[in-house]
């Protein structure tokens, strides 16, 4: 990483940290909180509706009522991922980035007041705000990421969403433990404390210019970009990247707005899409979430204690930061296309051994603590290239007119696949115990052989050369 002219400077540095840490942490932090607190608030569900109603509900109808304050989050992600397109359009992606801090404010305080207030319907309400941020943040940050970084930088930058995304994580699994805010008394503090990167984003974002792509190309203010493009570079010398816009700016011209039936009919638009789709499927469908969430059920079933078990947890998130760092070290270097490629197919193997350690852990004590190493290893893999790669890989595929519209529709897939997998993980796991990563396995072999075949690098290629090899591609 050299720190060259055109390298990474303290204003595009907190940029960066102003676009990523307020939104890419609401986006882990609310992924992770639930998880430890869960039996908590299963129990003042109880109480609550008990207080008000004076009957007790059955343990059935708690269990439903906490999955759907887990899940309604999807939901809001789904909503909030559609949106992206109109609002990255019409408010730019800076300003949809400030105007959506209103839902994590909305949904951080309905958590927060939900004890008080003695009603888990402001839970879900809350959850459900929150969601539609995340939905949002995950299409419009690597958006603005993408479009404010030095092309040969973009890859790392765009990992920087998932970096904090994992660490997002790991703090909320810290405070969420029993001797921080992990108690009957503490939990909506825990869950309100998603306000915090929202108050930080208001406070740093506004410091920071709009991406210089959407100044140039939506709103065809040329002046105004070059002073946005010579803030962040730190230098006056922009004319190549000012001219490479100014290219594409004409380009873009030439084609009409890019509208959803044309995504799905248009070839040279259609083969990109496919791949960022199936790279969004590829991050969730791997099972990441469901080892993720019930991390802690097998590492008891390893024969853990509780306690112990939490630390492995806690271990495994940190394993998770650790090798993201590595893989926005080396990304520029080793290239999307073999991340990728790596960490799908050592995932792959990964699961079938787990299955097997999962199905004969009786058998020898030893296999139940492999079993261990193997979900560190997997999320190892993981965060190699599926953690991070989907994300940014969508905003380098397309030019700045489709870039919304795809981003909307790949993150959109991305939360759908994501709340299918938590909905469906637990009744197939009922009904087919150990085996139930082997649905995993054959995921991950199907979309280890799509990267391999499909997936073009991109590493130092302007947005303009890979929609180039694309068109090529559809004659």
């Amino acid at each position: 990483m050299g720190m060259g002219d055109k390298g990474l400077n303290g204003r595009l540095a907190f940029a960066i940290a102003a676009a990523a840490l307020g939104s890419a942490f609401q986006h882990g932090y609310n992924i992770g909180v639930v998880n430890s607190p869960g039996e908590l608030i299963r129990t003042w569900i109880n109480d609550s509706h008990y207080n008000r109603t004076g009957e007790a509900l059955s343990s059935p109808a708690v269990t439903l009522i906490w999955s759907w304050a887990v899940s309604v989050f999807c939901i809001g992600g789904i909503i909030g991922g559609s949106l992206t397109g109109i609002l990255a359009e019409r408010m730019g992606r800076k300003g949809a980035l400030l105007f959506n801090n209103v839902f994590a404010i909305i949904g951080g305080l309905l958590e927060a007041f939900t004890k008080t207030a003695n009603s888990y319907e402001m839970l879900i309400a809350g959850r459900l705000f929150i969601g539609i941020n995340c939905g949002l943040n995950g299409g419009l940050a690597p958006m603005y990421l993408s479009e404010i970084s030095p092309v040969h930088l973009r890859g790392a930058v765009g990992t920087v969403y998932q970096l904090v995304v994992t660490i997002s994580i790991l703090v909320s699994q810290i405070l969420g433990m029993e001797s921080l805010l992990g108690t009957p008394t503490l939990w909506p503090i825990l869950l309100g404390l998603t306000i915090v990167p929202a108050a930080y984003q208001l406070i740093a974002l506004p410091f920071c210019p709009e991406s210089p792509k959407y100044t140039l190309l939506n709103k065809g203010k040329e002046i105004e970009s070059q002073r946005a493009l010579t803030w962040l570079r730190g230098t006056l010398e922009v004319h190549d990247e000012m001219d490479e816009m100014r290219a594409e700016f004409e380009a873009m011209k030439l084609v009409p707005k890019t509208t959803l039936k044309e995504m799905l009919t248009n070839p040279s638009l259609r083969a990109p899409m496919n791949i960022a789709v199936m790279m969004m499927l590829a991050q969730q469908l791997s099972g990441i979430n469901a080892v993720m969430y019930f991390s802690t059920d097998i590492f008891m079933s390893a024969g853990l204690t509780a306690e112990t078990s939490q630390y492995a947890t806690l271990g495994m998130g940190g394993m998770n930061v650790l090798m993201t760092v590595v893989s926005l070290a080396i990304i520029e270097k080793a290239g999307r296309k073999t991340l990728m490629l790596i960490g799908l197919v050592g995932m792959m193997f990964d699961v079938i051994l787990l299955t097997v350690c999962l199905a004969l852990k009786d058998v020898a004590a030893w296999l139940a603590y492999f079993s261990i190493v193997l979900i560190i290893v997997y999320v190892v893999f993981f965060a190699t290239g599926p953690g991070s790669i989907p994300w940014f890989l969508v905003t380098e595929l397309f030019n700045s007119s489709a870039r919304p519209m795809a981003t909307a529709i790949a993150v959109t897939v991305n939360w759908v696949a994501n709340f299918i997998v938590g909905l469906g993980f637990l009744p197939i796991q009922e009904l087919l115990g150990p085996y139930v990563f082997i649905i995993f396995a054959v995921f991950l072999a199907f979309f280890s052989w799509f990267t391999w075949k499909k997936v073009p690098e991109t590493k130092n290629k302007t947005i303009e050369e890979i929609s180039a090899m694309f068109r090529q591609q559809s004659y």
